[in-house]
């Protein structure tokens, strides 16, 4: 596995979209209000605030300390060896949290500093994407302790978690598709339409691993 100061040269690009976050942070904090939007409802609605320091580097903050897990984590999971079996998808997964981050960031800024107006659609765009990104990679995971769907039948058997992984990517592609329709239909429906797609996106496989792992021990 690569020492960390290899990781760090490795991830040069990651490092400087952090670096960006802060800058953007140092830039719009003296017109930011006292307060800053930092939660969304299910309906894209603020209705949550911060401190305009927490606003202004709080999700800079939040995303380097991910970054920093992202990195520790193949060294410290007992699966540590099967992380070279995915490497290229783990470091999507860690550009992609990065972007994400920086995302969420540059729409906080902007709707706080008034350069744009607060649009539930933004918020709900942004983690349908990021769904749909994740499904299309998640049929990859190899077996391990942190990035994936764990439970108890797909900790214990890699057939299971391979099974599991490769039904969930599809599931997750289209519950992001689903979820980026109903942004376009409007807010009523919008909080309840993105609880049954987590829920289904969430207990589907759980329940699949469950007998996935049955079939195998009983055969």
């Amino acid at each position: 596995m690569s020492k960390i100061s290899n990781v760090f040269k490795q991830d040069w690009l990651i490092l400087i979209i952090i670096l960006m976050g802060f800058a953007l942070g140092a830039y719009f904090y003296p017109s930011l209000p006292d307060k800053v939007p930092i939660h969304w409802g299910l309906n894209g609605e603020v209705n949550g605030y911060g401190s305009k320091l927490f606003g202004a580097f709080g999700l800079p903050a939040i995303s380097l300390a991910t970054y920093l897990l992202y990195l520790v984590i193949p060294y410290i999971d007992p699966k540590r060896k099967n992380y070279e079996d995915f490497k290229s998808t783990y470091q999507f997964l860690k550009y992609l949290i990065i972007i994400f981050f920086l995302g969420i960031e540059v729409m906080t800024l902007s709707i706080a500093s008034g350069v744009i107006v607060n649009k539930p659609i933004f918020i709900q765009i942004m983690v349908s994407l990021l769904f749909i990104l994740i499904g299309n990679v998640m049929g990859r995971f190899k077996h391990n302790y942190f990035v994936g769907i764990k439970t108890a039948w797909t900790l214990a058997n890699e057939e299971v978690w391979r099974k599991t992984h490769r039904m969930a990517g599809p599931l997750w592609v289209i519950g992001g598709i689903v979820n980026i329709i109903l942004a376009f239909t409007g807010t009523n429906f919008n909080g309840l339409g993105f609880i049954v797609i987590v829920a289904i996106i969430t207990i589907v496989p759980i329940a699949y691993s469950y007998f996935a792992y049955q079939k195998i021990v009983h055969k």
